[in-house]
């Protein structure tokens, strides 16, 4: 396909996601099923300007002076491309499946800066009902965060423990420059694209067939250190989903104890047992899927139960940048029900001494400290545990900064720390920690 016509291809399901709200990843698998002759060069450069013009929706329509769904391609396609803006003009040329011929104001609004006085939820792309949320987590960096949450994200990575080493993961994707995660010590990260170029396809990899590694953010890898998850322990995953933080659960544990893992969504858990398999994981338990009598009838037997709940995804606005436009008001009170309802359950789970670990892809107070805060004041036996000594036990460097500048619970975010957009609060129940703290 010619230059313009992929500008027309990636118009058109863009205007087929924002017309009818449909997820991107659909939007786009459909457009490829009724679109045979593109190649896969075609489909990845249409794809490309799809997320990149919804990861900045509202700078570009600042820009160009409206939203609608050819002029936010348009915006989006020099840096999507790694074009020109005469080259974007040019390619706009009306030919047969091509984009119309630019207009003066479309031409202008390709070289245009944010006007002065841009709203910082234009400017940082953020959709305006959320801004307070932000600024109350953030305050005035509110927009540079999610600036950050507009970018493109990197293929992190969590090297199996079980059958490889850090360097033997690093050497075998060389061609792909792998580089040491920051703060995870079992981490790989490979640079986000630039331009037109595409992600390697690692999940293709002779390496991950044999399970040296999995696909998991820095963050989430961040989150299950920080569990205090260790050899010989009883460990429940309770939001299990597809399993990431269970291997890695297991892998920190050397493939001792026992790690029961749950999941209300079997169709969410069911890729669990070919990667359980595939990592050489062999002290996980596989629960029922949404069979909470079960679930509630183990006790309070748990050293660690690791609760990734359910949220509004806002801080993987990198990776899925659709949702973001597509989240409502009325979905963050349903989250927050959700929460309230999976703590409490996992409360009951722990045993006196022993840790719940509350995880969020979010970086919504709502879902976050104030979830927390309403958690403890039901909770009277549990205690909010510093996060500072846990990283420095299960990371073994000094702690950063949480990007909401508290000192209690940890929020990382791209802008800050280069992960997605996770939170991670320590509860203990009663007695002494996991780290040997008292509460």
């Amino acid at each position: 396909m010619r230059p313009g016509a992929r500008l027309q291809a990636a118009a058109d399901v863009l205007a087929d996601i924002l017309g009818r709200h449909r997820p991107a990843a659909t939007a786009l698998a459909d457009w490829g099923k009724g679109h045979r002759f593109a190649g896969s060069g075609d489909r990845a450069a249409i794809g490309t300007l799809v997320y990149d013009a919804l990861r900045r929706k509202s700078s570009i329509a600042a820009r160009m002076g409206t939203d609608d769904p050819r002029a936010l391609i348009l915006g989006a396609a020099a840096r999507a491309l790694g074009l020109s803006a005469e080259e974007v003009a040019g390619a706009a040329d009306g030919s047969p499946h091509a984009l119309a011929p630019l207009s003066h104001e479309e031409k202008a609004g390709l070289v245009a800066a944010l006007p002065d006085g841009t709203p910082a939820h234009v400017a940082g792309d953020i959709p305006d009902w959320l801004m307070p949320s932000f600024e109350r987590a953030f305050g005035a960096r509110a927009a540079e965060e999610g600036a950050a949450l507009a970018a493109r994200a990197p293929i992190d990575l969590r090297v199996n423990t079980l059958k490889a080493t850090r360097d033997k993961v690093l050497k075998a994707l060389a061609r792909f420059e792998p580089q040491p995660t920051r703060y995870s010590p079992v981490g790989v990260r490979i640079a986000a694209p630039e331009g037109p170029a595409r992600s390697p396809h690692v999940d293709a990899e002779a390496a991950h067939g044999k399970g040296w590694f999995e696909v998991q953010d820095e963050g989430s890898q961040v989150a299950a250190l920080l569990s205090g998850a260790a050899p010989r322990m009883q460990v429940l995953d309770l939001c299990a989903g597809a399993g990431g933080k269970t291997l890695a659960l297991a892998a920190a544990m050397q493939n001792t104890g026992q790690i029961y893992a749950y999941d209300a969504d079997k169709r969410q858990l069911r890729p669990i047992f070919e990667r359980l398999k595939r990592a050489g994981a062999r002290s996980v338990q596989v629960m029922e899927a949404g069979e909470a009598a079960a679930l509630e009838a183990l006790g309070p037997r748990f050293d660690v139960v690791l609760i990734d709940a359910p949220c509004s995804g806002s801080g993987t606005w990198r990776r899925k940048p659709d949702s973001k436009w597509r989240l409502k008001p009325a979905n963050i009170p349903e989250r927050q029900a959700e929460q309230a309802r999976v703590l409490d359950l996992g409360a009951g789970l722990v045993k006196p001494g022993g840790r719940l670990v509350y995880v969020t892809c979010s970086v919504l107070p709502e879902e976050n400290t104030d979830q927390v805060a309403a958690f403890l004041a039901r909770h009277a036996d549990f205690a909010l545990e510093p996060y500072a000594p846990a990283w420095r036990e299960g990371i073994g460097s000094e702690p950063p900064g949480s990007a909401d500048g508290r000192e209690d619970t940890l929020q990382l975010t791209p802008a800050r720390h280069g992960t997605d957009g996770f939170f991670i609060a320590l509860l203990c129940r009663g007695g002494a920690t996991i780290g040997g703290n008292q509460t």
